[in-house]
């Protein structure tokens, strides 16, 4: 396939104020804008009747792409929630790969056409399967830190959820565990505002997720969620750290839901128009486009150009992924039961 990259090439060398270098922040804005066309596509596919459940991240994509970035795709693991198509993306999946999991294909890597839509996991790429019952990857985020610690093997974990999952036992069974044997585990929760319809105000009696670390003995900090260069810059030393027997972090970063919870979800319900239209003038991929472009990074027709290439990349994708074949009824079985 061809590449959406810009013709030119980029230098490596890290940007002082950015501690990213042109290629990384290149990257930044093409896994930020194919999340966010992905999810597009996917929306307008859900209401021709094409694809039966869409459960979109926009207005966390810099908070998922810019935590991903941190970490060492295909060394270190990832336990994502249902929202983190952009952290997949950094991890290596495809465009094809994402609509033949929103379409439910039997060559959808995450679960051959028998998994909910975007409940991720492929082990090849180190994305660790999730559950629909939300906050179960937490303990399992833990089990892998424990086994690499067992085994001197020097990766990274990160679990990742919204701030609604935190009030879930199993969040804070994870991070008790991993706090008592130091594990190297990255608890990251992208806090949206809204546990579906409940306001965190409802969640929660602490002002912040991260107030929440100090009584289990972590580090707890939050961070800018709108802002993937300053999500990158505050998870990087935290993975760092984590990497050389640093223990485990809760990272909070205050981010905002810019669509419904899932495509069967009316929204106009729960929350002022008012609100999403103050947090819509602060999309992140606008945002960051506006920085690079004003800061002399890129010139607004190198972005153009990703743009366009991203745009046909997904409607190719989307294109192709509704030719391939759905799943066999006489597979539902398979991998359920031994076969004798």
């Amino acid at each position: 396939m061809t590449s959406v990259r810009a013709n030119r090439s980029r230098s490596r060398k890290p940007i002082d104020e950015y501690l990213l270098s042109e290629a990384q922040l290149e990257d930044m804005y093409y896994h930020m804008l194919l999340s966010r066309r992905l999810n597009e596509r996917m929306i307008a596919m859900n209401r021709q009747g094409r694809a039966p459940f869409v459960i979109a991240g926009a207005g966390q994509e810099a908070a998922q792409v810019g935590a991903a970035m941190a970490l060492q795709p295909g060394v270190d693991y990832l336990a994502p929630y249902y929202r983190d198509l952009g952290m997949n993306l950094v991890f290596g999946m495809s465009a094809r790969e994402a609509m033949l999991n929103v379409l439910g294909k039997i060559d959808d890597p995450n679960g051959g056409g028998r998994q909910m839509p975007s409940h991720w996991g492929n082990s090849a790429r180190h994305i660790i399967t999730q559950s629909s019952v939300v906050a179960t990857q937490f303990l399992h985020a833990a089990g892998v830190a424990l086994a690499a610690k067992l085994r001197n093997d020097p990766i990274v974990v990160m679990a990742t959820c919204g701030e609604g999952s935190t009030s879930r036992g199993d969040f804070h069974e994870a991070l008790n565990f991993a706090a008592i044997h130091r594990l190297p585990v990255i608890f990251f929760i992208e806090n949206n505002g809204y546990a579906i319809s409940e306001r965190t105000d409802k969640e929660m009696a602490t002002q912040t997720v991260a107030d929440r670390a100090r009584g289990y003995g972590l580090r707890g900090m939050v961070v800018d969620g709108m802002d993937g260069i300053a999500v990158y810059q505050t998870v990087r030393p935290a993975v760092d750290q984590a990497r050389r027997g640093g223990g485990p972090f809760l990272i909070e970063a205050r981010c905002y839901r810019l669509w419904p919870h899932s495509s069967d979800d009316d929204d106009t319900r729960y929350r002022p128009r008012k609100e999403l239209e103050e947090w819509a003038a602060k999309d992140p991929i606008k945002l960051f486009r506006e920085r690079v472009e004003t800061d002399g990074i890129f010139p607004r027709e190198d972005l153009d150009a990703i743009e366009a290439r991203i745009d046909e990349e997904v409607r190719e994708a989307a294109a192709w992924a509704q030719q391939q074949p759905d799943p066999r009824p006489e597979d539902a079985l398979g991998f359920v039961y031994k076969e004798l």
